[in-house]
């Protein structure tokens, strides 16, 4: 009500009600004054009372009402300033902001294609929706449809040309398919409407350094450290590579001691200090020296039960033995990482693909051989006495070009990850299950040079023993860790592979990644999928160990196991007694110092990316022999004006 209003009924009740009280008194010939009434209320007095304490309500209620539109007005206004909505995101309609949110949850349960129809609604009730477009971009990025989300991100740009988070976006899906120029330009606008967002400059500082522009590309990486820039410390592994490429050492030296001090953790550490110390051994050097990088994922989860809706749902998405087991992998998959380099070809700055994260690079230089790792069993034993005569092996379809190396595996040197689940969904066999591990690296680990890392999960993974040839050292990595908290199994696999695949070798190497778990996860932020391209992309075998104690019919979780294995050319196995377990152990060690290196040149390659299936199989005495290889593997992708 509007306070001339109220205003005007309490002048009303104060100065009227009193004038009819002495007109009835005139009126009354003599008699004693009454108080007048109203249909039959109260008198007068009470009349005026009544009327302040109701205009004094409306007040109040029309200040807090001013004061809830006051505080939303403001936090609208820091919502549009700091770029997380637009201004025309101000006059979505209900529908429209509730469509929007619904996709939201679902995008947070990594269900971005269930997201899409509810951002197209929300579209529909208002074509102007900017932060709708842009999430749905993201949501068709998800999914590899690369020309939708770019078209989303577009429309939402041409709404709103000072939308930092669209333009973003843009220069990210623009790095990824190695467009730096157009990627450079969107950042830039990006950057005219928020210059210390530290995201977008870190995907510029990428983009310059894609461009050749490696003094820019340290520049920004300078400005990022200005400012708060919590888990981007890799920044500074891309302004060393702009160093290294302009052969300045001081910088390269500076840049690599930020990135250990920010980020030591980090799967590219071991080879940060690696270049750091060759370059105090000789600096003048530098212009020769080697990058040899690989990438990381990892992230968080809770445990849950072995059958769900959520495990049901990685299986489904990474569907059967298809000729693609991994088609969402590329975008985040290194460009040539499918292909293993042979120990002697020299790395080069060149490619340095981004995660759509934009969180994790890698330099390498793309090497046109493939090198396999493969198994051989006939009826449960194992076979290590094959010649390169009873191997076939057809490389999308055809025979490789040329095989380069055939060797049995105990001729190489060993790089094992173990794995250990430490959730609170593992904890009946927990102290024995870290026995037998024990015994298992002690007896695998048998030359120098072979090295192992321990590193536990539950909500996140976490190192107990970096890579050391000490069997010591690592019993104390194994028996330090602890039992509790939730699980995040995809998010350590990957984890583990990036570190596996990052370490700086010379030669070529096994890399074998054992998982001791009960294959739950309901909240990682990887998916399966993902998780096996990232084994495949790094050359790893994983092992599985159930740590689940009870028999029964295969589970989900089961099936998990047995997908992250074989995809990658390993084996799952489901012990159920502490007998077995130890069994286990012992099959699992003798299978992976029996296994066979095959190195080749595949026939009629091309560097597109395409998914190249892979099949091997072996025979003895007329006899098909069981063969455990990874199925199959990504081709590099050029990049402009490699040759």
């Amino acid at each position: 009500m509007n306070n001339r209003i109220i205003w005007a009924v309490v002048c009303i009740c104060i100065f009227c009600l009193p004038a009819f009280s002495q007109r009835a008194d005139s009126e009354g010939n003599g008699t004693p004054p009454q108080l007048i009434t109203v249909g039959g209320g109260i008198g007068n007095i009470e009349q005026q009372v009544a009327a302040l304490d109701f205009a004094q309500i409306m007040l109040q209620k029309q200040a807090r009402n001013n004061a809830e539109a006051e505080k939303r007005r403001r936090e609208n206004q820091e919502l549009v300033s700091s770029g997380t909505i637009s201004a025309l995101d101000l006059d979505a309609p209900a529908g429209a902001i509730q469509e929007f949110n619904d996709a939201i949850g679902q995008m947070r349960s990594q269900h971005s294609a269930k997201a899409i129809p509810h951002l197209q609604k929300a579209i529909a009730l208002y074509p102007k929706f900017v932060s709708a477009h842009n999430t749905l971009g993201l949501a068709y990025s998800d999914i590899d449809d690369n020309a939708r989300a770019r078209s989303e991100f577009e429309a939402a740009v041409e709404l709103d040309d000072k939308f930092p988070a669209a333009l973003l976006n843009l220069g990210r899906l623009a790095i990824t398919q190695q467009d730096y120029p157009a990627a450079e330009k969107s950042l830039g606008k990006a950057l005219a409407v928020r210059p210390n967002d530290v995201q977008t400059l870190t995907a510029m500082a990428y983009a310059q350094n894609g461009l050749g522009e490696y003094r820019q590309a340290i520049q920004s990486v300078e400005r990022i450290h200005k400012l708060p820039h919590a888990g981007l410390g890799n920044a500074h592994y891309v302004a060393a590579a702009a160093a290294l490429a302009l052969q300045d050492s001081d910088t390269f030296e500076r840049e690599l001691k930020l990135f250990l001090e920010e980020d030591p953790m980090n799967p590219l550490a071991p080879e940060a200090q690696l270049n750091l110390r060759r370059l105090a051994e000789n600096r003048e050097k530098i212009a020769i020296q080697q990058a040899k990088l690989a990438s990381q994922k990892a992230q968080v989860a809770v445990a849950v039960e072995a059958n769900n809706k959520r495990l049901k749902d990685q299986l489904s998405a990474l569907g059967g033995a298809s000729s693609d087991p991994c088609s969402d992998c590329g975008t985040h998959a290194p460009a040539g990482a499918a292909t293993e380099p042979a120990g002697t070809a020299e790395a080069r700055v060149a490619d340095i693909p981004m995660l759509p994260s934009g969180n994790s690079w890698t330099i390498r230089k793309g090497v046109d051989e493939v090198a396999l790792f493969f198994a051989v069993s006939s009826h449960g034993h194992m076979v290590n006495d094959l010649t390169l005569s009873q191997i076939r092996i057809r490389d999308d379809g055809r025979p490789p070009a040329k095989i380069l190396l055939f060797s049995p595996q105990s001729k190489l040197p060993l790089r094992v990850g173990l794995l250990v689940d430490t959730s609170g969904s593992v904890q009946d066999r927990f102290g024995f299950e870290k026995h037998a591990a024990t015994k298992f690296l002690q007896q695998l680990l048998t030359n120098p040079s072979d090295l192992a890392f321990v590193a536990g999960f539950s909500n996140s993974p976490e190192v107990s023993q970096d890579f050391t040839a000490d069997h010591d050292a690592l019993e104390k990595g194994i028996h330090s860790l602890t039992n509790g908290g939730g699980t995040s199994l995809f998010d350590a696999v990957s984890f583990a592979c990036g570190k596996l695949a990052a370490y700086p070798e010379g030669d070529r190497v096994a890399k074998v990644l054992v998982i001791l778990t009960d294959g739950e996860d309901n909240s990682s932020h990887t998916t399966l999928r993902r998780s096996i391209g990232d084994a495949e992309n790094g050359g790893v075998t994983i092992y599985a160990i159930s740590t689940k104690d009870t028999g029964g019919d295969k589970t989900d979780a089961d099936r998990i196991l047995e997908a992250l294995a074989e995809r990658s050319g390993g084996e799952a196995f489901f012990p159920q007694d502490n007998d077995s377990l130890r069994h286990s152990f012992d099959k699992l060690r003798d299978i992976i110092r029996s296994r066979y290196l095959i190195a080749y040149r595949p026939a009629d390659f091309e560097p597109n990316g395409k998914y190249r299936p892979i099949d091997v199989t072996a025979t003895k005495d007329g006899s098909h022999l069981q063969v455990h290889a990874r199925k199959g593997y990504h081709a590099r992708i050029a990049a402009p004006g490699a040759f």
